[in-house]
């Protein structure tokens, strides 16, 4: 695939850089601070030099005093770095780090908030439709996904079940993060079917023969790898009583896709609308971490069952996007957008679906799925 331009911009100041492995965090990096000193702990003889002697980190730096800006590349490998980065920052104020990763789990464990205040939080996803222009197509990314390292393979769906295979493997065993993979390889099966739901743990729990807690604590799993998230309910104001169960997503269309079997008993357009709506929430996702970190992503659902799937809140935006998996819309389509609207009339209220023409009824915005991704830029 020809180099796509990303709309992730860098800091001045140091900043982690945190995405699940794929999504081109190093290649972006290289790209931008092409005259960095540059660590890639996935080098096996560069990782065990600098955990057995994280000093030499000043070393380096003390070495290449020319070099304003210092890679480290999976950081959190060798997180005992951290100590020494964050008494370098304070040595040489002229100095950027950029620490990129593709888990939170140790970084949390071991002090990321030593640079608290110094270092940014900031966060790579897949490509999304703006970034990839006329090389988006809606129907190949409800089936592959948009990870760039899919993206380039001659073999998409293979290549899709190599990169889970791989954090399976590399990630969650090597790590030690759990002790049986066959468990946990049930429970991203079962979790699958909560793609775009509420994550009702006791049933995965049974359909995986896995003890509850066990459950509970593959779902951090996911999350502090990257590989998931839940999103909250909108309650600012709330005029209804409102749930309080957060829905789950994967991160990646495709990674949801090869992880959900199919049955002789499934509806497609069930596991069409999930991975349509996911599409979504991956995309608002991006945009909001790269162009408006002032914003929220969350749902509404009141407790007599109105829902909508995504509402963006922040301090100049308020978005009510609803996503219907069709190619003409009925008035009931629009029900809980209305219901929306009557608590929050100053919010923007937008229904996307797979049809070809933009239209307004009743206050509402329907556009099509595709010509919205692409507004998000």
């Amino acid at each position: 695939m020809e180099k796509v331009s990303r709309i992730f911009k860098a800091e001045t100041q140091s900043f982690f850089l945190l995405g699940p492995r794929g999504t081109g965090k190093s290649t972006l990096i290289k790209d931008i601070f092409s005259n960095a000193l540059y660590i890639d702990l996935l080098l096996p003889d560069i990782f065990r030099n600098y955990v057995s002697r994280p000093e030499r980190l000043r070393e380096l730096i003390h070495a290449n005093q020319d070099k304003k800006v210092v890679v480290i590349d999976e950081i959190q490998k060798a997180p005992q770095l951290l100590e020494v980065v964050h008494s370098l920052m304070e040595e040489k104020r002229g100095l950027q780090f950029v620490l990129t990763g593709s888990s939170a789990r140790k970084l949390k464990k071991t002090g990321a908030n030593l640079l608290a205040g110094r270092a940014l939080m900031k966060y790579m996803h897949p490509f999304i439709a703006s970034e990839l222009k006329d090389k988006f197509n809606l129907d190949n990314t409800l089936r592959n996904g948009l990870l760039p390292v899919i993206l380039d393979s001659a073999k998409p769906t293979a290549s899709l079940h190599a990169y889970i295979d791989l954090y399976l493997r590399e990630e969650v065993q090597m790590e030690g993060l759990t002790r049986n993979i066959g468990n946990f390889s049930r429970f991203l099966e079962a979790a699958s079917f909560s793609h775009g739901s509420s994550l009702n743990i006791s049933n995965i729990s049974r359909e995986c023969q896995v003890e509850r807690k066990v459950v509970e604590g593959y779902v951090h799993i996911l999350e502090d790898l990257l590989l998931a998230f839940r999103l909250p309910v909108f309650a600012k104001r709330a005029k209804r009583v409102v749930t309080q169960h957060p829905k789950f997503y994967f991160f990646d269309t495709g990674v949801y896709n090869a992880l959900r079997p199919s049955g002789p008993l499934d509806r497609p357009q069930e596991k069409d609308g999930a991975a349509l709506e996911g599409l979504v929430a991956q995309h608002l996702r991006a945009w909001i971490d790269y162009k408006h970190p002032d914003c929220r992503l969350s749902f509404w659902r009141t407790s007599s069952g109105a829902e909508v799937d995504f509402i963006v809140y922040g301090k100049e935006i308020f978005r009510a996007i609803e996503v219907k998996n069709t190619a003409s819309i009925r008035p009931e389509d629009m029900k809980a957008l209305k219901t929306f609207g009557e608590d929050y009339p100053e919010a923007k209220r937008i229904l996307l679906y797979r049809g070809k023409e933009k239209l307004k009824r009743d206050g509402i915005l329907i556009t099509p799925c595709t010509e919205f991704l692409m507004t998000l830029a």
